[in-house]
C-alpha cells in the first residue's frame, strides 16, 4: 500500500492549464496570493494528520475487506478533485476539488503510515519540510532554468512510472527508483513553485498551485519514508 503514488497533476496538459489559468483577472496582491498557497497547503496537510491519526481503523479495514473498491474510489476522487480544480474559476470551486484530492490521499496514508515507525515518519516529514525550502528558494532564485524543466520532468516521472511498475512485477524491491523520484518531485516543487509565480495573482490560480505542489510534496514524502523505511531495514 505504501508504493501507491499520488501523482495527478500531470492528468492535464500543461499548455492548456496555462492558457486557462492566464485568463483570470482578478488579481490580488502577492503576499496574498502566496499567503493562500500556503493556507491551503497547511490546511491539506492537517487534513491528512487528522485522517491518519482519527481513522486509521477504519481504512484499514475498508481496504483489507474491499481493497479494489478502495482504490478505484481513491483514482476517481483524485481525478475528479483535479479535474474540478482544473476547471473551475471560482476559488471556492476549486478548494472543494483540493478537498477531493486530499482526503483520498489521506486515506492512503492512513493505512500505510501505521506500519512505519514514528521516528522514520517524523524524519521523512522534516527532510520534505527541508528540501521543499529549499526547491522554492532556488525556484525563486533561478526562474528560468526551473521554467524550462517541464517538458524533462513529465517525460521523467513518465518513464520512471513506467519502469517502476515493470520492475515491481519483476520482483525488484530496492530503493533506485524511490532516489529517482526524490529527484523529480523534488525539482517538480521548484518548477511549480517558480510556475506559480508567473499566473497571475488571484485567489483561485493560489489555489490551483497549491493543489500541485500539495501532490509534490506528498509524493516527496512518500519517497523519503520508503527510502528512510528501507535503510533501516
Amino acid at each position: 500500500m505504501q508504493q501507491n503514488n499520488t501523482q495527478s497533476n500531470s492528468i492535464f496538459n500543461n499548455a492548456n492549464r496555462k492558457k486557462i489559468r492566464m485568463n483570470f483577472a482578478d488579481s490580488i496582491t502577492a503576499s496574498t496570493y502566496n499567503l493562500i498557497i500556503g493556507g491551503v497547503l497547511l490546511y491539506g496537510f492537517i487534513v491528512n494528520a487528522l485522517i491518519v491519526w482519527l481513522g486509521s481503523d477504519f481504512f484499514i479495514s475498508v481496504a483489507s475487506k474491499h481493497y479494489f473498491i478502495f482504490i478505484i474510489g481513491y483514482f476517481i476522487l483524485c481525478i475528479v478533485g483535479s479535474a474540478i480544480s482544473f476547471k473551475a474559476q471560482n476559488p471556492f470551486i476549486s478548494f472543494l476539488g483540493y478537498n477531493l484530492v486530499v482526503v483520498p490521499i489521506g486515506a492512503v496514508l492512513a493505512v500505510s503510515l501505521p506500519f512505519y515507525y514514528i521516528s522514520d515518519i517524523l524524519l521523512a516529514i522534516v527532510t520534505t519540510g527541508a528540501v521543499t525550502a529549499v526547491m522554492m528558494i532556488l525556484g525563486t532564485a533561478f526562474p528560468r532554468a526551473f521554467a524550462k524543466m517541464g517538458r524533462t520532468l513529465f517525460i521523467s516521472l513518465l518513464i520512471g512510472l513506467i519502469a517502476n511498475i515493470i520492475a515491481t512485477f519483476l520482483g525488484y524491491a530496492g530503493n533506485a527508483f524511490n532516489w529517482i523520484f526524490v529527484v523529480i518531485f523534488s525539482l517538480y516543487i521548484g518548477y511549480d513553485w517558480q510556475k506559480a509565480q508567473m499566473y497571475p495573482k488571484t485567489a483561485d490560480n493560489a489555489v490551483d498551485c497549491a493543489l500541485d505542489l500539495y501532490l509534490d510534496i506528498i509524493n516527496l514524502f512518500i519517497r523519503l519514508l520508503s527510502i528512510i523505511s528501507r535503510n533501516r531495514d
